[in-house]
């Protein structure tokens, strides 16, 4: 793991000085970003529209809208839906693709000091409902697309919401079905002027509900406020990556990411820069997308680079005019293959869940690093094992060293607040109180990170991801790490699975292969991994894939793989055991089973 040495932390700073325009106005405006503060994003948008108002601000296909044209169709879809009652703190749901309009209508709904609530295009039934459901939803604006989608629950929603639902033409087909309210052709009369609320929202109130992943299954709304999203883009967009009105930033995550709705959006509108929105990611596509926009940067997910290194090298990889990209989860193993192959100068890696209250940058370009933040925080020693964090003889936490991995804290102060989740049980839980000392109070974001020194830290694992066997803990990624070494592979997923009659969790990955299934080696993989990985993290189980399920947000399903665990499925997948004393992986057969079963077969 990477220890940021002080050679590497003073020779990084003073190149970061070079170019200190941005910096500072990045650090004002983060100084200026007080929660009672009367400002917002659709403010913002305002002054660009005035001061910026011929500059693009959003680039989709061959459309093209200024920082002017924006504004104003922001201003007639908020006309429309205050005429339908929308107002402070009123929440509109959002389910729309990669497109214009998704911005536009998010723009409109906050600068009424509504709350844009952000819909998985992928949720489908009672996952659909339920995030409909859980924030109160007072107005749906959907794609055509979902219209199925929504019929299957209509009746289940409320009486309001059910009489508020309104559609988008998909883009394809332009013209609307009979029987459903088309609210592009509704909004073209309404006024193109800012309507008076947007002057009288602070950054404390809440902008968007961004839906995270529940140990349920259920998402759970975590509030985006204007002030963080601020924050967002004083210290990411302008202090960290340092985007200029000259820049154009390429982006094929959905907009019900944060990646994409805060940080990009953000970084964009704070510079007076351009949005070049695509449509949904391809790897294939990508490069000539980019090109095409003639981007300089993009927003990035760890997933999409690995993506992007499997299509076969080419000698157009560097023609390109990408300088800068942003975003969280690029693992080590693959970040100098990936800056190399690709020309790209400075890698803005970052760390922030939606619902964490702080964010670490690359501001500085070192490797390997998600940054450093200059709000309070902690990494604290953390008993696996026991399932809770170790305590001194004083009943405080404990701090890890540089170098070493524990749980991150990071502390709730006026400067920094917690937003939480809509429920405020779910909030509580996150919350560690008398941490280091009597009265203080940290958000606990269930990751396990490395701490770097020069107050760095890098990504280990998630608590739940991590897992313990044979007595030793076990990092998935650095499973993944070195199982993707394989030549044959092409994506694993590493998680652990409960087996009868042990302790702990065995090691499972499965793989998707670059190489048609029969020709997998399971004695080279075996030989591989053997090598590569302690006893305790080899693999004792392995399925094959055709494909990784994931989310729309490229996270990969791993709680329907734990649940599947060894079984093998024999219509689509295969399931490959490593037997005691065996030098090779083979098929999971009924034999092995009973025999796991009967505690007949140990390991």
């Amino acid at each position: 793991m990477t220890v940021i040495t002080g050679k590497q932390f003073l020779k990084s700073t003073i190149n970061l000085l070079k170019t200190p325009k941005p910096i500072i106005k990045g650090l004002w405006h983060l100084q200026q970003a007080k929660p009672e503060r009367f400002m917002s994003i659709g403010l913002l948008l305002e002054q660009q529209a005035v001061n910026n108002s011929d500059l693009i601000a959003i680039q989709f296909k061959d459309q093209r809208y200024s920082y002017d044209s924006l504004n104003k169709q922001a201003n007639q879809y908020a006309h429309f839906l205050h005429e339908y009652g929308i107002g402070k703190n009123d929440k509109v749901a959002i389910m729309l693709d990669n497109r214009p309009e998704t911005i536009i209508i998010a723009l409109a709904v906050v600068k009424l000091g509504a709350i844009a609530c952000m819909i998985n295009t992928t949720q489908r039934d009672s996952i659909l409902e339920h995030s409909l459901s859980v924030v109160d939803t007072k107005l749906l604006i959907a794609d055509e697309l979902y219209t199925s989608a929504i019929n299957n629950i209509e009746t289940n929603l409320s009486s309001t919401l059910q009489q508020n639902v309104f559609y988008v033409p998909a883009l394809e087909t332009p013209d609307m079905s009979d029987g459903y309210k088309n609210i592009s052709t509704l909004v073209a009369g309404y006024s193109v002027l800012n309507p008076e609320s947007t002057a009288q929202i602070q950054l404390k109130h809440c902008a968007f509900y961004i839906f995270t992943s529940g140990k349920t299954g259920l998402p759970k709304a975590a509030r985006m406020s204007h002030h963080r999203w601020f924050k967002s883009m004083a210290g990411m967009g302008m202090a960290s990556l340092r985007l200029t009105a000259d820049d154009v930033l390429y982006l094929s995550l959905p907009l019900y990411h944060n990646n994409a709705l805060t940080v990009s959006l953000s970084a964009v509108f704070g510079s007076a820069a351009t949005l070049a929105l695509s449509e949904k990611f391809s790897s294939s596509r990508f490069w000539d997308e980019v090109r095409a926009h003639n981007a300089t940067a993009f927003t990035y997910i760890g997933e999409l680079c690995r993506y992007l290194l499997n299509v076969p090298p080419s000698n157009k990889d560097k023609q390109h005019n990408i300088k800068k990209i942003i975003g969280n989860g690029l693992r080590p193993e693959i970040w100098d293959h990936f800056q190399q192959r690709f020309g790209i100068e400075h890698i803005n890696e970052f760390y922030g869940a939606s619902e964490c209250n702080l964010v670490f940058s690359n501001a500085l370009n070192l490797p390997h690093t998600a940054g450093v933040t200059p709000l309070a925080f902690t990494v604290i020693q953390y008993d696996i094992d026991n399932d809770k964090p170790v305590y001194n003889a004083k009943g405080k936490m404990t701090k890890v060293k540089t170098g070493e991995t524990g749980l991150l804290l990071t502390k709730i102060t006026k400067r920094s607040p917690f937003d939480g989740y809509t429920d405020d049980n779910e909030s509580n839980k996150k919350l560690f109180k008398s941490v280091l000392k009597d009265g203080d109070c940290y958000f606990n974001t269930g990751d396990l990170v490395h701490y770097q020194g020069y107050r760095h830290i890098s990504f280990v694992d998630r608590l739940g991801d991590t897992f313990r066997w044979k007595g030793e803990n076990v990092a998935t990624t650095q499973v993944e790490a070195q199982v993707n070494d394989f030549v044959q592979i092409e994506q694993s997923v590493a998680y652990g699975v409960k087996l009868p009659h042990h302790d702990g969790r065995a090691g499972m990955v499965a793989l998707t292969l670059n190489c048609p299934i029969h020709e997998f080696s399971a004695s080279e993989f075996y030989q591989h991994v053997n090598a590569a990985l302690p006893s305790y993290a080899q693999p004792i189980f392995v399925r094959l894939r055709e494909q990784q399920d994931i989310t729309g947000t490229f996270k990969y399903k791993k709680t329907d793989l734990k649940k599947e665990s060894f079984h093998p499925n024999p219509a689509t997948e295969t399931v490959l055991i490593k037997h005691p004393g065996q030098k090779s992986y083979t098929m999971v057969d009924n034999n092995a089973i009973t025999a796991i079963e009967l505690k007949k077969l140990s390991f």
